[in-house]
């Protein structure tokens, strides 16, 4: 075996090893990606657990539009503002802000994940009056509450 042979296979183990030491490096740091920070709800428990409407919210909404605007079935409080209503989030001021504010609910997750909000291009990004902590529970029936869970648990099959 020539000199060169035996220096290339050399160079070669060691890229090598260097290469498996850089990629474990990199994927011990792959999962430490920052997650959004996502402002509590200022009223009781929300029609799904988290994991269930981060997943479908948007299908639970699609579902909302097409019974209301659609078939014409109304829900009291089963629409978009009672998730205003309950997530809705403090200026500071004795007011909540807007879906122009990077502080705003719905921006939290997604900004993060690049995914436009058209929802506020018709309805209010913010309560009608402002989100007090002390609230209870949001003014929705507990029937439009257990049609969207029952719902929530129809998607999440």
């Amino acid at each position: 075996m020539s000199e060169r042979s035996s220096l290339e296979r050399l160079l070669l183990v060691v890229s090598l090893l260097v290469m498996t030491v850089l990629a474990g490096i990199i994927g011990a740091h792959a999962g430490e990606v920052p997650l959004p920070a996502v402002p509590k709800a200022t009223a009781g428990s929300c029609v799904a657990p988290p994991e269930v409407m981060r997943r479908s919210h948007m299908s639970m909404l699609q579902h909302g539009r097409d019974l209301s605007v659609r078939q014409g079935e109304r829900i009291d409080g089963g629409r978009l503002t009672g998730c205003v209503n309950c997530h809705a989030v403090s200026d500071g001021k004795g007011g909540a802000v807007t879906v122009s504010s990077p502080q705003h609910f719905c921006r939290a997750c997604h900004d993060y994940a690049a995914v436009k909000i058209d929802c506020f291009e018709c309805h209010a990004s913010r309560p009608e009056q402002a989100p007090k902590a002390s609230d209870a529970s949001p003014d929705v029936p507990a029937s439009a509450h257990a049609a969207l869970a029952d719902y929530a648990k129809e998607i999440a099959r």
